[in-house]
């Protein structure tokens, strides 16, 4: 396929051949980024879908934008491994590369004795997958650091940060494209067919075009089950349950009186309300946790009467939230594959050993700590890809 651009202009013709990549990768937020700037630079010919008119408008941009150190996951699961090993290479990657990055450190907190054993199994689980730098603070050295916050104890994670998600996005956008890749805005994955020994992929959109590919990647976040299902032959029992939670987000008029993130201890399908601070100086606070219906069509807005509910949660760990500083802000949601009640479920990414189609890998269930673990995730896709999309 030839030519370079932001836009689907390109549509088959009929008097010519039809344009062909080794790579399709479907979605154009963090992870499928990273997907095709590692594809492209191990020398695949890769095309990336995106139904939306810029790269990043959904789940990738409506998030903390914090770099999680690895705390919060089971031992030997993807989300550990790949938190754990991709932390550090984004911080390296976004220093190498010119985008904002901060590593300020993260306070989680008990807000209450009862809540103490739960810093235990959070500690214990970090150290398990790999996070050595954790430190256990009584009530007085974490408000010694903090004097602003109120808690019976604390786990201070030093390795926990910030990242400007657009500019790591913009800069993963650039690699892939210097090495070859090419972006399809306003152009929706549509459908899929078996073609020999690839795909045929079929785009919708204003200007709807096919493409022969032997790969295509599923990086499409809360579209990833819609998209597998699209794909002729795919088995639907390989293709987990769709859930999705909605998360709030309210930013605080003034300066918050803290210079690190302020956790407290995990709720049922989220991390709780927690401080964020952004890199240009204020702070916000979120998610919470809506739990949206099955199909239930996707909606943005935040309602400002949550905001009584955000107050009462933040003033556990900072009684001093003045009153009537928390202003509605943004809300994300969640590609979810568990829900509500059950444990959180792993990352999946499964390839053709995994689920027995060839020419496919699926991620379903990409949600936090995603943005931490995303060149980490790419080498994962890649080492499914690269060994066959370069032996020809």
């Amino acid at each position: 396929m030839s030519g370079r651009g932001h836009d689907s202009t390109e549509a088959v013709a009929d008097n010519r051949p039809m344009d062909r990549v080794e790579v399709v990768v479907v979605g154009a937020g963090v992870v499928g980024l990273a997907v095709a700037r590692a594809l492209a630079c191990a020398g695949s010919e890769v095309l990336i879908l995106e139904r939306e008119g810029a790269i990043g408008s959904g789940v990738s941009s409506r998030n903390s934008e914090v770099v999680h150190a690895g705390l919060y996951y089971p031992a030997g699961s993807l989300k550990a491994r790949l938190c754990v090993a991709g932390r550090e290479r984004l911080y390296a990657y976004c220093a190498e590369r010119g985008v904002d990055a901060r590593r300020c450190g993260k306070l989680v907190v008990a807000t209450t004795a009862a809540d103490l054993p739960k810093l235990d199994t959070i500690e214990a689980r970090g150290r398990a997958a790999g996070v050595a730098d954790l430190q256990r603070l009584s009530a007085a050295e974490a408000m010694a650091m903090e004097p602003a916050l109120a808690c019976a104890g604390a786990l201070w994670s030093p390795s926990s940060g910030i990242v400007d998600s657009h500019g790591l996005m913009t800069a993963l956008l650039g690699d892939a494209e210097n090495a070859g890749a090419m972006l399809a805005l306003r152009s929706p994955f549509a459908s899929a067919r078996r073609d020999g020994d690839g795909w045929i992929v079929g785009t919708g959109g204003d200007e709807p075009f096919e493409l022969a590919t032997r790969w295509i990647v599923n990086a499409a976040a809360l579209d990833a089950q819609q998209v597998a299902h699209a794909m002729q032959g795919f088995p639907p029992a390989a293709i987990p349950p769709t859930w999705r939670a909605k998360g709030h987000y309210f930013s605080l008029a003034g300066r918050a009186p803290f210079s690190r993130l302020v956790y407290p201890t995990p709720v049922d399908g989220g991390l709780g309300v927690h401080l964020t601070l952004d890199l240009g100086g204020p702070a916000r606070f979120g998610p919470d946790v809506e739990w949206l219906a099955p199909g239930a069509p996707l909606d943005y807005a935040v309602d400002p009467a949550r905001r009584a509910g955000f107050e009462a949660d933040i003033r556990r760990y900072w009684p001093g939230l003045p009153a009537s500083a928390l202003q509605p802000a943004y809300s994300g949601i969640r590609p979810k594959i568990s829900g509500p009640g059950e444990p959180a479920a792993d990352f999946v990414i499964a390839g053709p050993a995994e689920h027995g189609v060839p020419g496919v890998v699926q991620l379903f269930g990409i949600e936090s700590p995603g943005l931490t673990a995303c060149l980490a995730l790419a080498d994962e896709v890649a080492g499914r890809i690269v060994p066959f999309a370069t032996s020809k």
